[in-house]
């Protein structure tokens, strides 16, 4: 019996079943020709290679009779082979196709993933002619048919959130405590041992490292290495199977069971580039099925990338059909997968035109008016590696952003830089110098110490040098300067004193995080003293390395867990997840709402925040009924600090005070009274009114 393809439709855009068939619509701009390649159930024989019969506005698009989910396939896109012009078609490679929802297998980049003859003269401009089909996953039709139950999305306040990033596979490779079979996986997360410990710590949200489908870089394979954080996508809709551990509905389920535990579920996207990379990288999807409509060319020569991710390409988000596919994947992650947000990486690139970046972009807008994507959580990463590429505080309201110099002002602090204190003011404060404009709120800034990329917070405290050997780039590679002190003893030590003072210092940068407003943090891990061996680039260690070490919850002096879980109550008891900046005005009491002091406990003045060597900062953040004292030492010496007079407070209670072991204290202090705030240490006191 003879195959044929229908008319069928333009839209919507990929593979969808309905009850006569399937429809498959694939754009691009360009081509002359665009075949359907059907493969049998193992994928390895085409079948069929049937031409789309139509094309509308670019769109092309054929109906299937009698197909069904399951069905594996692929395209091949005919055209002009002229690199010189931009395009870079060759009906040889097997294309994934840019809207499949699952694909099947893995890519293991070869000589055959190429459109040009390796080695040959020019290489980029000759025309390979090997057939792809073998060596490429197959793209597999779906239907999204899931019961969902009761899933509720718990929709926390951006300024009540306590987010916790996480890599799926890194996160529970090592623990124990969960099935063999299931460590390592999406279904881990939802695990009773993962949920009680996310609960215990006060997390309303993970936020997970990319789980789109990437592919690993053909030199990290040839060195016996993967990319393993994931941030080389070439699926926007499919989830990478490596963390599935079993069928496309795996992340649903855990989305489901993190939802009913009242966490949500933020994902790190890479819309920024593809894992095709510059024009010496592989054809497996959008640069052969229209190059010059997906891709920044430079205008000067289209056969090189306009290249402001670092990694070869950039895709070009002012063409509409490539927005399109981003927010067309932004949508269904959203709508069919239940996700309740997204930390765009490198967000600049997303919103650049022509002139640069631009805050009124066709990115920027399309999201600021979608009746859904605008209800979600948006994060930026506001930077990229091109010219003006450094965006902190200039994406506009609606979306939050990291904030890089909240972790690098109180790095320094902690590390006993003087004359840091005005900055380390502001951010404690919400940054309000950065993100207070355009009814900008506090929730934009997310507040880290510590993230994926850089030392974990034992690393920090332990090593002055990136040691990153295992990566076999000759420690060439990771950020050269990361703010660190080692407190004496490079990497690890049995020193006591020198274990004693690092734990101090986690237990400090963790208070100093989780006591600010904005929107705290935390890295998976650094509560149980996890440690990359001073690696702060660990993107290619899919190993001991890069795996969270569990065992730190039961070492003496190393799990943090109790102590965090204090901080979030605190922090939420005394108003830090207010939604408003705090200005130094009277409240109805008369108290005012923020009051920096010095260690006499008057009121800081000008001249005092320009002391050059300044390492104590004090402050009162007001609330009716609820203030909070926050006293911070980053000075190797001890500070004696005169509690002020308050109107309406009798005596300040301590909470926590990093200077003992467990970091946490229940003493009473009367104003007037003087006590010591201990070198390098942070106390927190909350006052009791009469």
């Amino acid at each position: 019996m003879t195959v044929r393809l229908d008319t069928g439709r333009p839209y919507p855009l990929g593979t969808h079943v309905d009850s006569r068939g399937t429809n498959f619509a694939l754009f691009s701009a360009h081509a002359e020709k665009v075949e359907l390649c059907l493969f049998d159930a193992q994928g390895r024989r085409e079948t069929d290679r049937l031409p789309l019969p139509e094309s509308t506005n670019g769109v092309w698009h054929g109906h299937l009779p009698e197909s069904h989910a399951g069905l594996l396939y692929g395209y091949r896109v005919h055209g002009p082979y002229a690199p010189e012009k931009g395009h870079r078609f060759n009906p040889h490679k097997l294309l994934l196709d840019p809207y499949a929802r699952d694909i099947v297998g893995e890519i293991h980049i070869g000589d055959g993933h190429f459109g040009y003859r390796i080695g040959a003269p020019r290489a980029d401009l000759s025309f390979d002619r090997r057939d792809s089909a073998r060596v490429m996953p197959k793209c597999r039709v779906i239907d999204d048919n899931f019961h969902w139950g009761d899933d509720r999305p718990p929709r926390h306040k951006l300024s009540d959130s306590v987010i916790y990033e996480l890599h799926v596979r890194g996160f529970t490779k090592q623990h124990t405590g969960i099935p063999e079979a299931l460590r390592g996986t999406v279904a881990a997360l939802r695990t009773p041992e993962v949920i009680k410990h996310l609960r215990h710590l006060g997390v309303t949200a993970v936020e997970l490292m990319p789980v789109h489908y990437a592919v690993d870089d053909r030199n990290l394979i040839e060195r016996g290495l993967r990319n393993f954080w994931g941030y080389n996508t070439i699926g926007y809709f499919a989830p990478g199977r490596r963390a599935l551990g079993g069928d496309e509905n795996e992340f649903k389920r855990t989305v489901a069971a993190l939802h009913a535990a009242q966490i949500e579920v933020i994902l790190d996207v890479v819309y920024n580039h593809t894992a095709e990379g510059n024009e010496l990288g592989p054809t497996l999807c959008f640069r052969g099925i229209d190059n010059l409509s997906y891709y920044w060319l430079a205008p000067e020569d289209p056969r090189r990338y306009a290249d402001f991710t670092g990694v070869g390409n950039t895709l070009r988000l002012t063409n509409p059909r490539v927005l399109q596919l981003v927010t067309d994947s932004l949508r269904y992650w959203v709508e069919v997968m239940h996700v309740d947000g997204f930390r765009f990486d490198l967000a600049t690139a997303l919103a650049r035109g022509p002139d640069g970046f631009d805050s009124r972009s066709s990115f920027l807008d399309v999201l600021a008016q979608d009746p859904v994507l605008s209800q979600i959580k948006l994060i930026a990463e506001p930077w990229d590696v091109g010219k003006g590429g450094y965006r902190l505080g200039a994406f506009p309201p609606g979306w939050s952003e990291w904030n890089d110099r909240f972790r690098d002002d109180l790095r320094r602090f902690w590390r006993g830089d003087g004359g840091v204190i005005g900055a380390v003011a502001a951010r404690i404060a919400g940054s309000a110098d950065i993100f207070r404009h355009d009814n900008r709120r506090p929730s934009a800034s997310i507040n880290f110490i510590t993230a994926h990329d850089g030392f974990t917070l034992a690393d920090l405290v332990g090593y002055n040098a990136k040691h990153n050997e295992a990566n076999l780039e000759n420690n060439g590679d990771g950020a050269p300067d990361n703010l660190s002190w080692n407190c004496g003893v490079e990497g690890p030590t049995d020193d006591v004193g020198v274990l004693a003072l690092r734990h101090r210092q986690r237990r400090n940068f963790l208070a100093s995080l989780l006591l600010s407003l904005g929107v705290p943090m935390l890295l998976a891990g650094d509560e149980m003293g996890n440690s990359q061996n001073g690696n702060n680039n660990a993107y290619c260690q899919d190993n001991e390395i890069g795996w969270v070490d569990w065992s730190g919850l039961w070492k003496e002096g190393t799990d943090l867990t109790t102590f965090i879980r204090r901080l979030v109550d605190l922090r939420r008891d005394r108003h830090l997840t207010r939604d408003r900046f705090l200005d130094g005005k009277p409240n109805p009491d008369d108290r005012k709402d923020m009051t920096w002091l010095r260690a006499d406990g008057k009121e800081m003045s000008g001249d005092d925040w320009r002391v050059a060597d300044a390492r104590f900062l004090a402050a009162v953040f007001d609330a009716p009924h609820q203030p909070l004292m926050l006293l911070m030492n980053g000075d190797a010496e001890p500070v004696t600090f005169t509690v002020p007079e308050t109107p309406g407070i009798k005596a300040w209670r301590m909470r926590i005070n990093t200077a003992t072991e467990k970091g946490f204290d229940d003493v009473m202090v009367a104003p007037s009274n003087q006590f010591v705030v201990s070198p390098r240490s942070l106390a927190a006191l909350t006052g009791e009114e009469g």
